[in-house]
């Protein structure tokens, strides 16, 4: 019996490669989220700005404890199973009238698993809709193959190669508009992109990407993980990441350091180009 998510959603995230909306907070909490963040920009700019926005639940306890959200773990073992995993975070923030846009492209693409089922959650900490930028998804896209992607490296694209897939049928393409607090979940292998945001308000989505089964294993780079929930992973390489006791625990921003690095070795296997996030 699934914890969370009715039969219908289970049925349409299978069938269609995404479920949205689901409320896992009250919309003054993602929003007074959305300020800690903005607060934290200016308190460390080092530890979090444009192009250092990966892994952040390393780095704050506050996005720490929203990886480990129980609404959000609920629905995510209704769709892969009660042993799991976290590869990483993103946050992904577009400022307000800005150019930035995510191209259509696939999750999987360069992530290196041995197995490409695996959920992602997007959190809307503010309001994500058409004229924000919210994601797009190609419904049933999920099913097929890892489609050819060109890295364009563009400069307004947020994606760390401007990865993209040309031709995208965009008739098939389903908005997620989303509410303060709430989420979507999708596949890891479905097309999805987002435009850019011509509102003069910011977006700010916090992306938990991905919850894996812990029978998954990184191909490329080392085994870096934040358990979650069941099972534990066995390690024979790499490190499973510690929870952060308050912001800025020394501890874990040694250990985002090290995720940052896997992650670039990763991301950027076979490129000549490698940017700064």
């Amino acid at each position: 019996m699934p914890k969370l998510l009715t039969n219908k959603q289970i049925k349409q995230y299978q069938d269609e490669g995404f479920i949205s909306p689901i409320r896992v907070i009250e919309e003054s909490e993602a929003l007074l989220i959305a300020d800690m963040i903005k607060q934290a920009e200016q308190d460390y700019p080092k530890e979090i700005h444009s192009q250092r926005r990966n892994n952040l639940h390393l780095s704050f306890s506050f996005l720490d404890s929203l990886a480990h959200n129980k609404i959000i773990v609920d629905a995510i073992e209704d769709l892969i199973g009660p042993d799991i995993a976290l590869w990483g975070s993103v946050m992904f923030i577009k400022e307000p009238s800005s150019s930035q846009y995510v191209s259509w492209h696939q999750d999987a693409t360069y992530m290196g698993m041995s197995d490409n089922s695996f959920a992602t959650p997007w959190i809307a900490l503010t309001h994500s809709n058409v004229e924000t930028g919210c994601m797009s998804m190609i419904s049933g896209s999920h099913k097929q193959q890892i489609s050819k992607h060109v890295d364009t490296f563009a400069s307004n694209n947020i994606l760390t190669r401007g990865q993209e897939i040309i031709d995208v049928d965009e008739s098939l393409s389903v908005d997620l508009v989303l509410r303060p607090g709430e989420m979507s979940i999708h596949s890891g292998t479905i097309i999805h992109g987002s435009k850019p945001n011509k509102s003069e308000h910011r977006r700010v989505g916090f992306a938990l990407q991905s919850f894996m089964p812990t029978n998954i294993e990184q191909t490329i780079g080392e085994n870096n993980w934040t358990h979650i929930r069941g099972k534990k992973r066995h390690y024979t390489d790499g490190i499973m990441f510690d929870r952060p006791r308050f912001d800025m625990d020394p501890v874990t921003l040694s250990q985002r350091v090290k995720s940052e690095e896997n992650f670039a070795n990763i991301l950027y296997k076979g490129s000549k180009i490698k940017r700064n996030y």
